[in-house]
């Protein structure tokens, strides 16, 4: 097996230092008393003395029904999707459903998932959807499709791609959206659970991370687009599904976030080409038979002879990441050039501090206080906002409490 160790060439900012001392306080968070409100009225849902930060969450919207993506919009309204099917205009409390929304297959984890808005959107008015589309064979794809928003309706609504092979629907979709400081948009489809080596297959787009324009077609410079042997939209692979998605606006930098198993939940840094392992070198159990995934298989990682870039970082114990961000406004200034990785399971957000090299320290926030966190941003405003991921779930905004 050939391992490459690739390193890592991040976020340095000054300041990203300073939070990995090593005194470490001990976080106080407790409920709010109900009815709590903050000076605008909005409801408080807990507080927290962090290691650096005092912070409290304010509910905006509730109601939402498994919640899985937001965008923001420049008038300051909020697109959240329901995965049920449903896109919403958040506008200080009030939700507004959207019309125009593409048919989609809301089975088991498939339904409407990520939101984005085109860079140029003040201009061209373009929000893009990924959802899971059937094919009428009870079979179903990760689809991206673009529409004009038109106040509360989406109208020339059309699908920009659908990854090439249909499968039996149910789990592993990936579909998260980040658009590149270069006008590109990333895309990631998961292995679709039922053949994890289909991550390994370069003709197939499940398990991997696509690079595309805004017209959902494959750029010239795309790693594989002279490879007659590959797909022209693949930027990597080797990826399980990955549901947390990140290009830093200053340096491009490209951080995933990729579900494991039973333990194997990764932190990567991607680079054009690479192949980041699953399902032939991974530290998870297969569910069924709860031995290493390698094991379960039919594959020794000293059989592996394929190049795999080691993951960058190795969340334990289990974190269930969905959603990250990268804090740089100045809202929270001692958590600039850190990420905040969402958890499902583990119900917490985890504040990662890192250099060039490798993951510096750890803080754990907002454990089991606030839900299921689906999504995490930083807003235009520079503060928090997190997605709980329940039938009745919600948007909630992290923001600073001074002293």
């Amino acid at each position: 097996m050939s391992i490459s160790f690739n390193p890592t060439a991040v976020l340095t900012l000054a300041l990203m230092l300073g939070t990995a001392s090593t005194a470490q306080a001990n976080p106080s968070l407790y409920l709010a008393d109900t009815g709590a409100a903050d000076s605008a009225g909005l409801k408080v849902v807990a507080t927290e003395d962090t290691e650096y930060e005092n912070i409290r969450v304010v509910e905006l919207a509730s109601g939402l029904e498994h919640p899985w993506s937001m965008a923001f919009l420049p008038d300051g309204q909020i697109l959240v999707t329901e995965r049920p099917g449903r896109l919403n205009l958040v506008d200080n409390g009030q939700v507004t459903e959207v019309s125009g929304v593409p048919e989609v297959n809301a089975e088991r984890q498939g339904g409407l998932l990520d939101v984005a808005v085109h860079p140029n959107f003040e201009t061209t008015g373009w929000v893009y959807l990924t959802y899971s589309k059937a094919n009428g064979n009870g079979e179903t794809a990760t689809a991206l499709a673009r529409g004009r928003l038109d106040g509360s309706a989406l109208v020339d609504v059309e699908d920009l791609f659908v990854q090439n092979r249909y499968s039996e629907p149910g789990q592993h979709y990936g579909s998260r959206l980040a658009w590149t400081p270069d006008g590109k948009l990333l895309m990631t489809i998961g292995d679709r659970w039922h053949e994890p080596l289909r991550s390994q297959d370069l003709n197939d787009h499940a398990g991997k991370l696509l690079r595309l324009n805004d017209d959902g077609s494959a750029p010239e410079d795309n790693p594989f687009v002279n490879n007659p042997e590959a797909l022209d939209e693949i930027y990597a692979y080797g990826l399980r599904n990955v549901q947390s998605l990140l290009a830093s606006p200053t340096t491009g930098e490209i951080w995933v976030a990729d579900h494991g198993p039973r333990g194997g939940d990764e932190l990567n840094r991607i680079e054009a080409g690479n192949n980041y392992g699953w399902p032939l070198v991974t530290r998870g159990y297969d569910y069924a038979t709860e031995a290493p995934v390698e094991e379960a298989i039919g594959r020794r990682p000293e059989d592996v002879d394929v190049e795999v870039v080691s993951p960058f970082y190795e969340f334990l114990p289990t974190h269930a990441p969905s959603g990250i961000t990268l804090v740089t406004a100045n809202q929270f200034p001692a958590w600039q050039g850190n990420l905040l990785v969402g958890g499902l399971r583990s119900e917490r957000l985890r504040r990662v501090v890192f250099d060039e090299r490798e993951v510096l320290h750890e803080e754990e926030l907002l454990l089991q206080k606030v839900g299921r966190i689906r999504d995490v941003r930083e807003g235009p405003d520079g503060f928090i906002y997190v997605l709980q991921d329940n039938e009745d779930g919600g948007l909630y905004r992290v923001e600073p409490v001074a002293e």
